[in-house]
């Protein structure tokens, strides 16, 4: 490549987390737009031909066509590769279609991958059936057993995934620990960091190569967009997943970016609110006699809490998942029905699947986010019939409690 790069906003050295979250991206254009310009175009003139030809050839950096080059988009990358102290960043159009583009670019048929049994369902799917048609195997392990991901290792491994904390058991895995097996093995360590964002967690900082991140939850933070995003090296980015991008075209499209990019300035101070939020929610929850478990990392009773502290700039995240009492008697039916119950006579929150919205969101991750596994997938990852999931949002927290409470209060007369 040329002399001849984009250029970058002009920063002092060492300028800090939040001056980036507001500050990293693109130089203003010509006019001098305060906010981030959005650029809502299929593709870019250029000069003549041989310009032309030597930027299709990768010989000068520009703007060509927005499947794989845009202003808007880049800014989001910049700003994220920024957060998550990483190299580079390339942006995709779902959390998902970041976990494909990690495989296709990084997997070849006869390849092996050792991943948490207890990450979310549809990356459960994609590696164990989807890219099982293509060769790759994948061996699931429990997400806190570093022995077993150990011994899972084989000659023929090449990456090991994880989640942390999960989804929706907020298991925390020991990302320095994993990232000592990849290395021995001579293979990559992606972690999804979707739950903390790097308001809260820096995978990197404790050895991880790659960080996944769907921008659909916390990094956009209303709910509006769908998005995605791999970080890892400028050598990944560039040779791995670029081409890979320029012929698949899992492309995130510059509105979104925008979208996206704007909630970033306000992430850290969201996710602070919201883990303060969750924490005394998940409190009162532990209080409750219909309350059977909770699972939170902010919680002392969580068994990863002293790892989630050290590892989670000492928050818990807003993510508060629970299992109702009451189903002893009738088993996963009536488990599954305490639940509903509980969720059904919520008026506050949202009832949806999505969560790392403003808006405090409420599931049943058995029957929606997990319910195309098999039943013997949910017990291995420890998601029960009975089991809820609250991502709380920036609500007063008495309305929340009043709202579970209503529920809660009645499973007695079923």
């Amino acid at each position: 490549m040329s002399d001849k790069r984009i250029p970058r906003v002009d920063l002092p050295e060492g300028t800090r987390l939040d001056t980036l979250a507001v500050r990293e991206g693109l130089p203003a254009s010509p006019w001098g737009e305060n906010s981030e310009a959005l650029f809502l175009t299929s593709s870019f003139r250029q000069p003549d031909a041989a310009t032309a030809a030597a930027r299709f050839a990768n010989e000068e950096e520009a703007f060509i066509y927005s499947r794989f080059t845009n202003p808007t988009v880049m800014m989001f990358e910049r700003r994220l590769a920024a957060l998550e102290g990483a190299p580079a960043c390339i942006a995709t159009s779902s959390g998902m279609s970041a976990i494909l583009l990690l495989g296709m670019g990084l997997l070849k048929a006869g390849d092996h991958v050792v991943c948490s049994q207890s990450v979310f369902g549809s990356t459960i799917m994609l590696f164990g059936r989807e890219f099982a048609k293509f060769g790759v195997e994948t061996s699931f392990v429990s997400q806190t057993d570093v022995a077993q991901w150990r011994a899972a290792i084989r000659p023929n491994t090449k990456l090991l995934f994880a989640e942390s904390p999960t989804n929706p058991l907020t298991e925390v895995c020991d990302i320095a620990a994993l990232s000592a097996i990849a290395k021995q093995a001579g293979a990559w360590l992606a972690v999804d960091n979707c739950f903390c964002s790097p308001a809260l967690q820096r995978p990197m900082e404790y050895g991880a190569d790659l960080v996944i991140h769907s921008g659909t939850k916390y990094l956009d933070g209303q709910g509006r967009v769908i998005a995605g995003a791999i970080c890892a090296s400028e050598a990944l980015v560039d040779e791995r997943f670029m081409p890979v991008m320029r012929s698949a075209g899992m492309s995130l499209s510059p509105f979104n970016a925008w979208v996206v990019l704007k909630g970033l300035e306000t992430l850290a101070i969201r996710m602070e609110a919201q883990s303060r939020r969750a924490l005394e929610l998940a409190r009162w929850l532990e209080a409750q006699p219909q309350v059977e478990r909770v699972y939170y990392p902010g919680l002392e009773s969580h068994p990863q809490h002293a790892l989630a502290m050290a590892q989670q700039s000492g928050c818990g995240g807003a993510v508060v998942s629970f299992i109702v009492r009451g189903a002893a008697e009738g088993g996963a039916a009536q488990a599954r029905q305490n639940a509903f119950h509980v969720i059904d006579h919520t008026r506050v929150c949202s009832i949806t699947a999505n969560l790392g919205d403003t808006k405090t969101t409420i599931t049943h991750p058995a029957s929606t986010s997990h319910g195309r596994l098999s039943e013997e997938q949910r017990q291995a990852a420890g998601i029960t019939q009975g089991m809820i999931r609250v991502a709380v949002g920036l609500e007063d927290v008495r309305d929340l409690q009043a709202d579970l409470q209503r529920g809660l209060s009645t499973l007695s007369m079923l």
